[in-house]
């Protein structure tokens, strides 16, 4: 993209985005929804051109998110509580996430991360007997939370964006049984033998299914395979159609690698490392897939927000 082609984007989003006011009382939610799908259409087709103006990204998150009321003083009463019960356990993961990042560190330091996912178990302790589903701290929570903290202008921007996206996009994932990532690679094979029944027997005469090479981008989605700045695009997409949508986005980069899997006599090998991510061939793909799904998969990926009726 060009860097005039990317002003002018800039400036549609704004304009789109000063339309948008999620919190507004004088708003009605069809008021909210038109150009919440205009937002859409356009992440889509031109992507957010976050160069130009670094703070898109954050106000199109938080508008997809429905994220508009940040009370800072419930978050600095989680903070205030000091370590939650699994306090170790966030320890044992969060010096790692994404550790190779050089950006992601120079930004994000570890103990913002232990912050907020302490944070987010105390605000779900005092919740507990109010929801259907608890929630606490699992492993892969602090490479989902990543994303929030490199994003987001402050901590609590990133703390509330994170609570509402595990809480309403993705619960299952963080259930202490990992039962959503566990139906999502479940899923992922049951796609994969459709668009590429080919791909899908030489890994299966390999004796490998998605559960083996496909759970940790399941899991993170896609937030484990570098570069962040890919990630954040892919993101862009996921938050705004559904991010379900996951699952085709991680078929679409093995199709990119396709030929050396097939001529593998060890396709793990291949597997274990995805190569970096390229976020728009990637979203190109999982769009061309989602439309050649029986009706019946392509509901359970899109949720609401289907990406074929955008285009």
């Amino acid at each position: 993209m060009s860097e005039s082609t990317a002003a002018a984007t800039a400036h549609s989003f704004d304009k789109i985005l000063n339309q948008t006011r999620v919190g507004s009382k004088s708003r009605s939610s069809g008021e909210v929804d038109d150009p919440t799908k205009k937002l859409r259409r356009l992440i889509l087709v031109e992507g957010i051109p976050s160069s130009v103006d670094p703070t898109l990204r954050p106000r199109i998150w938080k508008i997809l998110l429905r994220v508009s009321d940040l009370p800072a003083e419930t978050f600095i009463e989680y903070v205030a509580r000091g370590p939650c019960e699994v306090r170790e356990k966030i320890r044992n993961d969060t010096f790692r996430t994404l550790a190779t990042d050089r950006g992601f560190k120079e930004r994000v330091r570890e103990d913002m991360l232990v912050r907020l996912l302490d944070a987010f178990v105390w605000r779900n302790h005092d919740k507990q007997e109010s929801q259907q589903l608890g929630f606490t701290y699992v492993q892969g929570m602090n490479v989902l939370a990543a994303p929030f903290l490199y994003t987001m202008p402050s901590e609590l921007e990133a703390f509330f964006c994170f609570s509402k996206f595990i809480e309403e996009s993705c619960p299952l994932y963080v259930q202490p049984t990992l039962e959503g990532v566990h139906r999502g690679l479940k899923l992922l094979d049951r796609c994969l033998k459709i668009v590429d029944p080919e791909l899908f027997a030489h890994l299966r005469s390999k004796n490998l299914s998605a559960e083996i090479y496909a759970f940790p981008s399941v899991l993170t989605l896609c937030a484990c395979t570098p570069p962040l700045n890919q990630v954040l695009q892919l993101w862009d997409f996921l938050l705004a159609f559904g991010v379900h949508l996951n699952v085709l986005c991680v078929i679409a980069q093995l199709l990119l690698m396709r030929d050396d899997v097939m001529k593998s006599s060890s396709p793990m090998r291949l597997l274990r490392t995805f190569p970096d991510l390229d976020a728009v061939p990637v979203i190109g793909i999982a769009v061309t897939l989602v439309r050649d799904l029986p009706a019946e998969l392509s509901s359970l990926l899109c949720c609401s927000r289907p990406v074929v009726k955008i285009l």
